[in-house]
């Protein structure tokens, strides 16, 4: 069961480059970068409300709505940056640039909330070989970025 979902993070992963593309051809189509986003958000909450048809999940009650941290509601907030990016510099950087800018940029965000256990995250220390790794992703950007 656990190749499972390492396949469907993979999968996800491997959606990231194709989300930027179609994203940012239509901002190229349209030639509103803001309609563009908005699309991006409507058609995301049609796919969602059709998951919901189909599978059925129960909504949940005002506590536990009330017991979520304030910050938890800020996810579709924060997302705009990275939509609005994928919109505008996509096919100008390139899908292997973009997406290395964007992964090496993830991946140290990733190690800073792990080591201080923000936003929820359990505390797992930015030792020397995850910095490592990390600086490692910074090289395979540049070499992405140069050849």
């Amino acid at each position: 069961m656990n190749w499972l979902i390492y396949l469907a993070a993979i999968a996800a992963g491997a959606a990231n480059p194709g989300q930027a593309g179609t994203n940012a051809e239509l901002r190229k189509s349209i030639g509103q970068p803001l309609i563009a986003a908005a699309w991006v958000y409507v058609s995301g909450l049609i796919g969602v409300l059709l998951l919901q048809i189909i599978f059925r999940e129960a909504w949940p009650g005002g506590q536990k709505l009330a017991g979520a941290p304030w910050w938890a509601w800020t996810g579709g907030l924060i997302s705009i940056a990275s939509t609005v990016a994928g919109l505008m510099l996509a096919q100008r950087l390139g899908s292997g640039v973009f997406t290395g800018i964007s992964l090496t940029a993830s991946l140290a965000m990733s190690i800073l909330l792990d080591h201080f256990g923000w936003i929820g995250f359990k505390v797992h220390p930015a030792s020397w070989p995850r910095i490592l790794g990390c600086s490692l992703m910074v090289a395979g950007l540049w070499l992405v970025s140069k050849f």
